[in-house]
Order: structure tokens, then C-alpha cells, then sequence
């Protein structure tokens, strides 16, 4: 193979291919493609987690537990088709809370009944926190239910770890905190995963990156999930501010940062497939990954509709046309980028002599260098060397450095170098003058001569542009 790029070690089967293709948060390839909307029809949760505070109306807030709007099973489904109608591209749906799904196993499976009646084109996802996996294993199964991720923190048996992140469980009418509550939790996760795995359900396991209390036992956590079969797993860093109102932002405790998570994901990935390209999404989330579409589409826009009316709006014929056309532009990149991308890859597998890159990407969406930098509100990062390149993660910021009519303000150029310290080079649709002399402070090349190129091709040409790897030879 030329270049030296090996085969995927890990290659899948085509039925997994077939069920991850346009999941945008199982595929990393999809997730530029295809776009997701949460329902947040579920209100309670039976764990208290010390990072979570379950929020409404707060617009401004882009984390898991926050929603501006509770919605009735029936009130979710009309959302789907009426906003599915609109966003074509949509391609799951997803309960994410704002409470767990399985606390609520009413409004949740009543939902997914619904859905399978309604729009059985969409593919079914939800949220939960485990315990209550093994009581509604045959309903989940019944729904078809392919996709479910269920966040696992620590694998702790003495429960220390764990009494630490939750105040308290609440298992058939009673409340355990401490180590027996951790313990109990834990106990019914890993049956829960086994018995979602056994029935051939694709399993995420999220797991937040606490710094101090679970940053060295999250390894531990890869390998176990690795053990259980589970598909791909997610290390999400904590967001911890005092306006979130959590009892560790309360307390004191830090987020963690781009260079602890860096550390931590190196660390599970000997053991597991990552996902690297996770939002930390609302719980009514709308669009694309990256990107959250939820303040266009309010409830008075379908909640009086029939059915009949949303579902001739939902337009499945053109729906699939769209993602017809979809694969047809995804098949045209792939060959664009010239199987540039290695997603499972050590640094030699990358580089003839082992050194790489960091290379940071504006995008908006198609998997194109497509995203000014006055207008970027994250950052798509990859290692690069000579031979290939692979994604590592994506670094959001709190606010855009251009504001539109209001002009551009250098005030938030420091959150911007702070996020991207360590990388080497940006790749970016535009850029002007004065961010760019900014840059240059942090010794970050800025380069405009791939806006609107495929993303791959163009990280491993920019990569091979700048640097001289001493002895290699460029293929």
C-alpha cells in the first residue's frame, strides 16, 4: 500500500458499518454529513451526579442536562417530523435527558413507539446512566432500539472513586449514597452493557474526565469496557463554572484541560476505539455535531399540527434523496483525500521517523476548509506527519473572534491562543491581519491557500508544506 499505510487493524463488519454509516456521533467520518436532534422528554433522573445540574431556558449553555423546552412523547415525535422536514440531513434522534431515559421509561419508550409509526426512516438512540439497563432490556430490544450510550465513570469496586462523583442513588424506592451507592451503580452498569452487547446493540460509554478524582482510572474504565465489547468509547472533559450551579463547580473543582485530556485519551486508547469528535451535546440538541440549531424551532411551530400535515412536511422521499446525495459527495472526498486519514494510528504509523504535527481546521461542515476565522467557535485538531494523518479532537471557544456588524474584538484572541498553544499550523477558509500577528505569538502558521479543500488531503499537504521531517521520503 503506498505511503505505508497500514489496514485498519480493527476493521468492522458490514453490518456495523451498515448501522454507524450516517450515525454522527458513532462515525467520525459522519459526523461532518449527517445531523442529530435530541428530544428532551425526560425530566427525571434516579443518580445525582456532582457534575450535573439539570437546567432550563439557558440559551447560552451548550452542555448535557440543559434545555429550554420539556416536550410530551407526542409533542418529541411532531418535533422530529417537523423539524426532519427541514433539516433533511437529520438523520437520529436521541433521549439525552435533561434527566436520564430509563428514569422515565414512560414518556421514553411511549416516544420510540411513535417514531417507529412515524418516521421509521430515523435511526433510535438514548442516554442513560446504567441502572436501569437490565429492567428494560426486552423494551429496549422491542423498539429496536441499535444504538445506546450509557456513561460508566469509574470500575471502582470498593466505591471510593465513586463517592466522590455521586451524592446519591436511588434504586427501587430507596436512596444509597457513598460507596454502596457507587458500588450498586456500578454493579448494574457493567450488567446492563453486557446484556446490551449480548443482544448485538452498539454500546458508547461516555465517561467525564474529573481531574483529581478520576483522570488515572479512566484507563482502567477502557480497558473494562474493551473487555465487555463495547463499541467505542468516549473520555468527555468535565465544564465546570460557577454559573452552572454543580457541586463541583461550587466546590471548587477545575475543568479539565485540552492537555489533561490529550493525556488521558493517549493513555485509553491502547485499549480501545475512541471517539474523539464528541459535542457534549443539550439535551435538545438540533443540527449538525459542532453546531446547535434548537433556537430556530419552538413549539408553537408543530405542537397543533396533525399528523398527517407533519408527516407530509417530513417529506421521506425527499429525505432520502438528500442522503442519497450525501454518499455521493462522501464518496467523492474519500477519494479526494486519498485515504489520507489513519483514524487508529501511533505516531510511526504517521511519520516515516515518528515526529508529527499538530495541525488546527475551520469548518462548518462537507468536510471542507470551509469556516472563516472571524467566524470559528471551534477547532477541528489533527497529528499529521509525512505518511498520514489522523483526528485527535476538536477545542471549542466561548466566543467567535469577528461579531458581525459589531466589528471584531482582539479581547477574545486570548481564549483563541490558549486553546491552540500547541499546534503548528492552521488551516483556515480567511483569516486577517491583525489575528494573524497575534497568532504568530504563539508561533502558529496561518495558511488560506486550502479554503474550501477536502480537510484530509489538505492537513497531510500542509504538514508535508512546512516541515522538512529530517530523512524522510515523501511518497
Amino acid at each position: 500500500m503506498s505511503c505505508g499505510i497500514t489496514q485498519n487493524k480493527n476493521a468492522l463488519s458490514e453490518n456495523i458499518l451498515k448501522k454507524i454509516n450516517n450515525h454522527p456521533c458513532y462515525s467520525q467520518n459522519a459526523h461532518q454529513h449527517y445531523a442529530r436532534i435530541h428530544v428532551a422528554i425526560a425530566p427525571a433522573c434516579n443518580i445525582q451526579c456532582d457534575y450535573c445540574n439539570r437546567k432550563y431556558d439557558c440559551s447560552n449553555e451548550s452542555r448535557p442536562g440543559v434545555t429550554s423546552c420539556r416536550l410530551t412523547p407526542e409533542e418529541a415525535v411532531k418535533k422530529v417530523l417537523y423539524v426532519g422536514g427541514i433539516v433533511k440531513q437529520m438523520s437520529v434522534v436521541g433521549i439525552a435527558g435533561p434527566g436520564d431515559a430509563l428514569a422515565n421509561p414512560k414518556q421514553t419508550f411511549e416516544t420510540f413507539r411513535l417514531l417507529k409509526k412515524y418516521a421509521p426512516d430515523i435511526k433510535l438512540c438514548l442516554s442513560t446512566n446504567g441502572l436501569n439497563i437490565e429492567k428494560y432490556i426486552d423494551e429496549i430490544t422491542k423498539y429496536n432500539i441499535e444504538h445506546i450510550t450509557v456513561t460508566l465513570n469509574t470500575v471502582d469496586e470498593s466505591g471510593e472513586i465513586g463517592s466522590k462523583i455521586y451524592s446519591w442513588v436511588y434504586h427501587e424506592g430507596k436512596r444509597y449514597a457513598g460507596a454502596q451507592g457507587a458500588k450498586l451503580l456500578l454493579s448494574k452498569q457493567l450488567r446492563g452493557i453486557k446484556m446490551l452487547v449480548d443482544r448485538g446493540i452498539l454500546v458508547k460509554v461516555n465517561a467525564v474526565l474529573i481531574p483529581n478524582i478520576n483522570e488515572d482510572e479512566l484507563p482502567k474504565v477502557a480497558k473494562k469496557v474493551k473487555e465487555l465489547g463495547v463499541f467505542i468509547f468516549n473520555v468527555m472533559p468535565l465544564i465546570s463554572k460557577p454559573e452552572h450551579g454543580t457541586k463541583f463547580a461550587l466546590n471548587g473543582v477545575k475543568s479539565a484541560s485540552h492537555k489533561l485530556l490529550m493525556s488521558v485519551q493517549e493513555a485509553c486508547e491502547v485499549d480501545v476505539k475512541l471517539m474523539r469528535h464528541c459535542r457534549q451535546c443539550r439535551a435538545d440538541a438540533v443540527g449538525l455535531l459542532g453546531e446547535d440549531r434548537g433556537d430556530e424551532f419552538f413549539k408553537k411551530d408543530f405542537a397543533d399540527k396533525s399528523y398527517e400535515e407533519l408527516l407530509n412536511h417530513y417529506d421521506t422521499r425527499g429525505r432520502a434523496d438528500t442522503h442519497e446525495k450525501i454518499e455521493k459527495w462522501r464518496d467523492t472526498l474519500s477519494k479526494a483525500n486519498e485515504r489520507a486519514l489513519q483514524e487508529e494510528a501511533g505516531k510511526r504509523e504517521l511519520s516515516s521517523i515518528g515526529e508529527t504535527k499538530l495541525v488546527a481546521v475551520t469548518s462548518r461542515s462537507d468536510g471542507l476548509i470551509n469556516e472563516h476565522f472571524g467566524s470559528a467557535k471551534e477547532f477541528l485538531i489533527y497529528e499529521a506527519g509525512d505518511r498520514a494523518i489522523r483526528f485527535i479532537t476538536h477545542r471549542k471557544v466561548e466566543t467567535s473572534y469577528c461579531k458581525g456588524p459589531d466589528g471584531c474584538g482582539t479581547y477574545v484572541i486570548d481564549e483563541i491562543k490558549k486553546a491552540l498553544t500547541d499546534c503548528d499550523i492552521l488551516l483556515t477558509q480567511k483569516i486577517g491581519d491583525c489575528p494573524r500577528k497575534e497568532l504568530e505569538h504563539i508561533a502558529l502558521i496561518c495558511d488560506e491557500s486550502f479554503a474550501d479543500e477536502p480537510i484530509e488531503i489538505s492537513v497531510l499537504k500542509a504538514a508535508r508544506k512546512y516541515f522538512s521531517f529530517e530523512k524522510l521520503k515523501v511518497c
